[in-house]
């Protein structure tokens, strides 16, 4: 594996971009949408609006950006006053876990038809006497008859004519995008070029080959990854292009257009034209851990817990010195394999729904995110986390954004709020004050929230007493001391743009591109020779792709990584 990435961009980021431009840096999130501008003299400012609120904006994130701009609403960008847009965003995870990409046709060798479905029969809960299968993301399947060996001798060449046949029959029901996955594609690519080009020709808006998603050895994975990317793709361009035309960015004739990039789930920025669907599954949260990480080491701390509480979840990382990666993640239930930032996710955000079922007291894993929200948000939403918090004090609508009512213009509701505390301790019954209630619930999302962080550091050998907390996301201050408490930590990091880390962590990071590819040799003195010059090819390739993105040679960094196993076991 190669990873190039613009050298310094961290320093870089604090000076002033071309004289008399802003740069932009925005996370939207499941409830909010956070951005940061950074003025022409450098200075920075912070917004943050709904993520939905269809009656008053198209996008949060251009319309944060007007806001930031004194512009009217729907009024366009003028050319020339913006420079860069850098965002992550939820919109491919949302996708996933809802299950809107668009109709995919996965192509695969004959007999393998079922092969993602049954994957590794892998057993997440054991005592469990129904497996409940995550629904495959694919609408149908087509078997080609051919087959490769895995040392390379052809068995069978596909007929394209029979192809063909079959594809246009797919088209013709409106499948739009396919994604093809051979047995041993990723060492014999051939007949999965030849389909590909095949589907292009016959005009599949999106065709997503395996050799080219993901060259690693294990057809589950690589299918997965690569009907992800397929899945996944079409509604995250139409996103980037939604976002691209209001910005009016790529016009012809204009003088100077807006550089538009995302964050990819590995830390790294991309252009926007760049942007995949396997790549954009951890788009905001991977700002959030550049940015903890950054502002950490600024602040001389040498490991940090990553405490990241937003509306609707709350994702926490490890770090002590060098970020994270994992490169094979199940999400949704998809396995996908591609560099992701490591991040354990617990649905415990603002906009966690407080449960009671006449016996005990639940939060979450449901959230009212952005629309309705909680209670408080004058939108007709049930009790939330945040809810709770208004109830103890420990959020104060005069200190919040009166951004809420049909004018957005109103402060958060805390008689609404009170009202349904009350109702709700007297069906509980038991004497306890609305306070009580609510305090009631606060320990139960916290305890959910420590336990999220054992598992990423107590439960891989860390001793997370030694570590400072760097609290950070829009609800995180709230929680950061009684999640510290919880676990022993005795300090608490809390940075001033903490309410919008992942998207300052927007400007922190640097361009990257990766490559990966599977060698399946024997660690030998001979083989050194093999790895150089594959170590070169792919550095090529990833120099090349940050180069064309802007970065002068010279700031440009390679670094090759080779992941081993023991001779004999099973495949990592």
């Amino acid at each position: 594996m190669t990873n190039a990435a613009a050298a310094g961009h961290e320093g870089a980021t604090q000076t002033p971009g071309p004289r008399g431009t802003w740069e932009f840096w925005i996370d939207r999130g499941g409830t909010f949408t956070d951005i940061v501008g950074r003025k022409p003299d450098g200075t920075l400012v912070a917004h943050k609006l709904l993520s939905e609120n269809p009656e008053a904006y198209r996008d949060a994130a251009v319309q944060g950006i007007r806001d930031l701009l004194g512009l009217s609403r729907g009024a366009p960008i003028p050319q020339g006053l913006v420079s860069a847009v850098k965002m992550g965003t939820t919109v491919a995870t949302n996708a996933l876990l809802e299950r809107k990409g668009d109709r995919t046709l996965f192509v695969t060798t004959r007999g393998f038809r079922d092969a993602l479905r049954i994957g590794y029969q892998a057993r997440p809960d054991i005592f469990a006497k129904k497996i409940v299968l995550p629904d495959m993301l694919y609408d149908s399947v087509l078997e080609v008859d051919e087959r490769v060996r895995a040392d390379g001798t052809v068995e069978a060449a596909p007929d394209l004519a029979t192809v063909r046949t079959a594809l246009e029959a797919a088209r013709a029901q409106g499948i739009v995008a396919v994604a093809i996955a051979f047995m041993h594609g990723y060492r014999y690519p051939e007949h999965e070029r030849q389909v590909a080009e095949l589907a292009r020709e016959l005009g599949f808006p999106q065709v997503s080959v395996s050799h080219e998603v993901s060259p690693l050895i294990k057809l589950v994975g690589r299918g997965d990854t690569t009907v992800a990317d397929a899945y996944l793709s079409p509604i995250l361009r139409r996103y980037v292009a939604q976002v691209a035309d209001e910005l009016s960015a790529g016009h012809d004739g204009a003088a100077e257009t807006i550089r538009l990039m995302f964050m990819m789930s590995s830390g790294g920025l991309t252009a926007a034209d760049l942007f995949q669907g396997k790549d954009a599954l951890l788009s905001g949260p991977a700002g959030g851990v550049v940015g903890a990480s950054e502002t950490g080491r600024i602040a001389g701390l040498e490991r940090i817990i990553g405490f990241d509480m937003g509306g609707t979840s709350t994702d926490v990382c490890h770090f002590d010195g060098e970020l994270e990666r994992a490169f094979d993640t199940e999400v949704a239930g998809v396995r996908i394999r591609a560099p992701m930032m490591r991040i354990h996710t617990v649905a415990a955000g603002g906009g966690s729904i407080l449960h009671y079922d006449g016996a005990r007291f639940r939060v979450g894993p449901d959230s009212a995110g952005a629309n309705p929200g909680p209670a408080c948000y004058r939108r007709g939403g049930p009790l939330a986390v945040t809810d709770a918090n208004v109830m103890l004090g420990k959020l104060i609508p005069d200190f919040f954004p009166k951004i809420f009512g049909p004018g957005q213009d109103r402060p958060l509701d805390a008689d609404a709020v009170r009202e349904k505390f009350a109702a709700l301790a007297g069906t509980i019954g038991d004497g306890r004050a609305p306070e009580a209630v609510a305090d009631g619930f606060i320990t139960i999302a916290v305890e959910n929230m420590a336990n999220a962080i054992k598992k990423i550091s107590v439960e891989r050998g860390y001793d997370v007493t030694r570590y400072a907390l760097s609290c950070f996301g829009g609800a995180g201050g709230q929680h950061a001391c009684l999640v510290a408490d919880a676990l022993g930590m005795k300090s608490v990091h809390i940075h001033p743009f903490s309410g919008l880390l992942s998207a300052y962590g927007m400007g922190l990071a640097a361009i990257r591109a990766h490559r990966t590819r599977a060698v399946g040799e024997r660690l030998e003195t001979g083989a050194i020779a093999g790895l150089e010059a594959l170590r070169a090819a792919l550095a090529t390739e990833t120099t090349t792709e940050v180069a064309g993105q802007g970065v002068p040679a010279g700031e440009i960094d390679t670094e090759a990584k080779a992941h081993l196993r023991y001779e004999g076991t099973f495949p990592p």
